[in-house]
């Protein structure tokens, strides 16, 4: 009997249990059945499977290798329609603006498992495929794939209350309409590139030059709503004086008509419900409380409904590390945030809201519990912990190619982290290697150069660490896991969830 034959029958009798057969590990949660066909996943060896029981339409879609009465499936892009097709809880979904979300933006295509366990039975959902552009150029990775791994892990796990998938940080209209068309249920809109960040710091002289140029139409429009008028929303009054609006026009007038123009040609059109983000922290400055009013008053004025809007706090929210800056401001600041999001009834999101551990509870308790939090590179940062503990030689030698291309990763983060200050490797024994996590310079140091030591090649083009790393992330699953568990669960344990 073959070792998968033995599975088989044990899928037909119902008697699958956690233990491995024969060497192959069987995840017992994902059993499930359909159109008279059960299935399975198993991991062999460094590959993940299907194992179908059955007949009927579900068996016939599924491409694999029948062995009479039973087909090992592989973990396909194709078989994974099939799969969101048969076991509708394994496709991404919208969730709207009435229940907590957290973006997990698992770069690796490996924590979704862990993140699943992390979110079971809590009153938040999960955003398991949240990857931007620029995260998958730098870990070779495309759309296809993100959503596929956090299908699987979903399935593998048995997770039934739903998830979600983000087209992160999307600034370009073809990346939009293919994250779309790729059933992505969540868009994130970087509108970093219409936003003037040369206004901030001009004379009030040289903006009303600049706004002067702007057509008549557009001023008459913005001083008709706002000059010299005041609003009060979220316990807050806001004056729009002529300086103050020529200031928010020139700043944010050309980013709002970009919203409409992709909430009209993508979202208002979309054959199925998609949560709809406006990013606006990608800037130089804090975004003031009454430019979030300004641009939320504008957005819901043209019939725009948006499902969370991520502002630029003050203070900094580095990569990794916790939040820089003045607690009572933010506190002050965030009150109003927050009261301008429920007014206008769109959640507030935080992004960069990894390891923000002295802000979380403030965001929960102000947000009613109401927001959405994206985290990414925090996971990585927990791949990396796991293989210090498990692997020090591979880390050993990924810390060290990290710190000699440091300033290569900078190009593309903003970060204050100083290699100078990170204790040398020949300084800390193998035993000690995971406490690299918890310093604040070597989080950075590490966090930012995951596109480089994942792409890292020798001289005959094989891969440097990458083929390792995920070997020993596979053999290692559990901890990385339960490393997983500890800290995405002290994110949502302060953030009251």
């Amino acid at each position: 009997m073959s070792k998968y034959e033995s599975i088989a029958q044990a899928i037909q009798n119902g008697t699958v249990s956690a233990a491995a057969v024969n060497g192959v590990k069987v995840y017992e949660k994902s059993l499930d059945e359909a159109a008279g066909t059960k299935l399975l996943m198993i991991k062999d060896g460094y590959t993940k499977y299907l194992i179908a029981v059955g007949e009927g339409s579900l068996y016939s879609e599924l491409q694999g290798n029948a062995q009479g009465g039973y087909k090992v499936c592989p973990l396909s892009h194709e078989n994974r329609l099939v799969l969101n097709k048969y076991f509708p809880y394994t496709a991404p979904q919208a969730f709207g603006t009435q229940i907590a979300t957290i973006g997990l933006g698992d770069r690796l295509g490996l924590a979704s498992p862990g993140h699943i366990q992390t979110v079971r039975g809590k009153n938040v959902r999960p955003i398991l495929a949240q990857q931007s552009i620029r995260e998958l150029n730098l870990t070779g990775r495309n759309y296809k794939e993100v959503v596929d791994a956090a299908a699987y892990a979903v399935f593998q796990e048995g997770y039934k209350d739903g998830y979600g998938a983000d087209g992160d940080h999307l600034k370009v209209e073809a990346d939009i309409q293919m994250s779309l068309d790729l059933g992505f249920t969540m868009l994130t809109l970087d509108c970093s590139e219409k936003i003037d960040n040369t206004v901030d710091g001009t004379t009030r002289e040289a903006q009303a030059a600049k706004y002067a140029q702007l057509p008549e139409s557009v001023r008459s429009h913005y001083e008709s709503r706002y000059l010299d008028k005041t609003f009060e929303a979220a316990g807050t009054k806001f004056t729009f004086d002529k300086a103050t609006l020529i200031e928010n026009v020139l700043i944010y007038g050309a980013a709002i008509d970009f919203m409409e123009h992709v909430y009209n040609t993508y979202i208002k059109t979309a054959p199925r419900a998609v949560d709809f983000e406006i990013s606006i922290d990608e800037t130089a400055t804090p975004t003031a409380p009454e430019s979030h009013f300004f641009v939320a008053k504008e957005l819901y004025s043209r019939g725009l409904e948006i499902y969370s809007m991520a502002p630029r706090f003050c203070g900094e929210f580095q990569k990794g590390i916790d939040y820089i800056g003045d607690i009572a401001q933010f506190e002050k600041e965030l009150k109003i945030h927050a009261g301008l999001a429920d007014e206008f009834g769109y959640k507030l999101s935080i992004h960069s809201g990894s390891d923000k551990f002295s802000v979380f509870q403030l965001i929960g308790e102000y947000t009613k519990g109401r927001f959405h939090v994206k985290t990414a590179g925090t996971n990585w940062l927990e791949a990396m912990r796991t293989v210090a503990r498990v692997n020090p030689s591979l880390y050993r030698k990924m810390h060290q190619y990290a710190l000699e291309h440091y300033e290569e990763a900078t190009a593309y983060y903003h970060v204050n982290g100083t290699p100078d200050k990170v204790k040398p490797l020949d300084q800390v024994s193998d035993a000690d290697l995971p406490t690299y996590m918890d310093e604040e310079n070597a989080r950075q140091v590490i966090h930012i150069t995951y596109g480089i030591l994942l792409q890292a090649k020798d001289a005959q083009g094989n891969s440097l660490f990458k083929d390792e790393f995920y070997r020993t992330l596979s053999d290692h699953e559990e901890e990385y896991s339960q490393a997983l568990i500890k800290h995405i669960g002290k994110h949502l344990e302060l953030l009251g969830k």
